[in-house]
Parts: C-alpha cells; sequence; structure tokens
C-alpha cells in the first residue's frame, strides 16, 4: 500500500481534486447522486488524514469540507447561469451536510489519533535518554 506523506498544500490539492473528479463520475454514471457521492466522499477523507505529514496533522479536517464543496460543482443541480449553478450548490451542501460533517469527524479523529501517538513517541525518546 502507498504510503505518500502530503504536505498541508498538497493535501488539499489531492483532496480536491480526487473530490471533484469523484464529482464529475457521479454525475456520468449515477445521474448526479448525492447519496454515492457522500459515500464515496468518506474513504477520501481517511486517505487524506492518513497521507498528510506529521508537520501538517491539523490541515487535513480542514481540506476535507473545502474539498467536498469543489467537488459537489459537477454534481450539484442547477438552472443554467451562475446564480442556478451557486444556488444548486448551496442547496447540495445544506442536503448533504450529514456527509459532510461525517467525512470532517472521520478526517479529525484520525488526526487526533496520529498527534496523540506521536506525542507518546517523542516522550518515550526523551524519557530514554541519559541524563547529561
Amino acid at each position: 500500500m502507498p504510503n505518500p506523506r502530503l504536505t498541508g498544500l498538497g493535501s488539499g490539492l489531492f483532496c480536491a481534486l480526487v473530490m471533484f473528479l469523484i464529482g464529475g463520475l457521479c454525475a456520468v454514471l449515477f445521474g448526479a447522486s448525492l447519496t454515492a457521492y457522500g459515500v464515496l466522499f468518506l474513504p477520501v477523507c481517511v486517505l487524506t488524514a492518513v497521507w498528510v505529514r506529521r508537520g501538517d496533522l491539523m490541515t487535513a479536517p480542514v481540506v476535507v469540507p473545502i474539498a467536498f464543496a469543489v467537488g459537489l460543482l459537477p454534481v450539484a443541480d442547477g438552472d443554467g447561469g451562475t446564480g442556478g449553478k451557486l444556488m444548486g450548490l448551496v442547496t447540495a451542501l445544506a442536503t448533504q451536510a450529514g456527509w459532510l460533517y461525517g467525512g470532517t469527524l472521520i478526517a479529525g479523529l484520525i488526526v487526533i489519533a496520529r498527534r496523540i501517538r506521536l506525542v507518546h513517541r517523542r516522550r518515550a525518546a526523551a524519557g530514554a535518554r541519559p541524563p547529561v
């Protein structure tokens, strides 16, 4: 299994690009199914939280909601024009808030667990050193 380490910006770009592609695929294959989009959002949240570098851990719960909104662009219904597309995007965000909160929660929990593990490792390494 690949184990890349993405920077904060890299994780944001990865997540946004993948969600935009998933949104496009859902629009073509599933008839713009928001449920399919939401289900596919969850593994992207997990991958983003797992692949972000240790130093940029706190960026993962921030970038996943932004990527969710970016990916909704091809899926959201809109009656022509910018105003209609924007109204469709806002409606999709409102009706799919459960998926958005769930994915953000998953990313946040993974990041917190990784951070706790990192702190414990640092404390163990500091405690194992002989006194000077």
